[in-house]
């Protein structure tokens, strides 16, 4: 119901992209550029300031920011409470998600939830566990799924499931015998790590210095954003990785990667953040109830915790 070019103009402010706010908006670049400058003829002023291919906001721009975000967020509570009164779950729902939960865990609890709301729009960031807690933090999301907890104390986590971190080696290896190896028997070997700011990353430096380790001197060989990327260099024998059990059952059932547990084990909790302060409509809580559930149930690769469920603001 908002002005359409308050929320594209919205969009391109968070992202400061036009190329980025279409694809978020599933718009062409062409039609948001067209949006925003009916909205700056509105005002007669700019509200973006273009520059070698980068744009700023002004100081207008800033103003309006302020307002669309409010203006934004109650017609969102608006109609999210005019359709719990008529008994509906319907609406958008924005979510973020690491790539490990976004490519094998996600996917059947979005096909599940939407089987039983079918008039949820339901749209997925994919982003680093760091990006995603950012967008939760500033709005640009409803909820996050991320593979390590956040830092953003302004965001409540909620844990799901447990998820184990084994290391993987080509078949080749000499490794690849090993009933399970330790920090110090990975630092002695070729390592292709994930990049700064993924969960996996944070979860495995973590694992390192707790065992003597510093990450600094394992003998890195690349970073990788992708995790298909990584299993590729190590299946060519490049390094040894350590990465979710969860997402590289295919390759050890056909023998192009053999997974060796970690000594002692390792593991990470899977977790929903979301901001308090954001109106909760009954389509987020709804959301959060069934894959929260989902998650508990998840067999596969995915550890339940052996404790309750428990909110922590952080």
């Amino acid at each position: 119901m908002a002005d359409r070019r308050l929320q594209v103009f919205y969009t391109v402010a968070k992202q400061l992209s036009f190329t980025k706010a279409a694809d978020v908006l599933y718009m062409t670049q062409p039609a948001v550029t067209f949006q925003v400058k009916q909205l700056e003829e509105h005002f007669n002023t700019r509200l973006f300031e273009r520059s070698h291919g980068k744009i700023s906001m002004t100081p207008v721009g800033d103003l309006v920011l302020g307002y669309a975000e409010r203006i934004l967020d109650l017609t969102a509570e608006m109609e999210a409470r005019v359709g719990e009164l008529t008994g509906q779950v319907t609406g958008p729902l924005m979510i973020g998600a690491s790539t490990t939960i976004a490519e094998y865990l996600l996917p059947r609890i979005l096909g599940e939830f939407k089987e039983r709301f079918p008039q949820v729009q339901a749209r997925l960031t994919v982003a680093n566990s760091e990006t995603v807690a950012a967008k939760v933090g500033d709005h640009s999301l409803d909820v996050g799924l991320i593979e390590a907890p956040s830092h953003n104390p302004n965001l409540t986590t909620l844990a799901c499931c447990e998820d184990e971190l084994v290391m993987i080696c080509s078949p080749n290896h000499a490794l690849a015998s090993r009933s399970s190896v330790n920090a110090h028997d990975i630092a002695e070997q070729p390592y292709v790590s994930r990049e700064h700011g993924s969960g996996t990353r944070e979860v495995v430096d973590g694992f390192f210095r707790d065992y003597g380790v510093n990450p600094d001197d394992l003998h890195i060989e690349m970073e990788l954003g992708s995790r298909e990327a990584i299993k590729g260099a190590v299946e060519a024998n490049l390094g040894v990785a350590i990465m979710s059990a969860s997402t590289v059952t295919k390759e050890i059932q056909l023998g192009t990667l053999v997974a060796v547990p970690l000594d002692p084990r390792l593991t990470r909790e899977l977790s929903m953040v979301y901001a308090p302060e954001k109106f909760r409509s009954k389509l987020l809580d709804a959301f959060i109830s069934f894959a929260e559930n989902k998650f508990q149930q998840c067999n596969v690769d995915v550890i339940p915790l052996k404790r309750p469920i428990k909110g922590r603001a952080r």
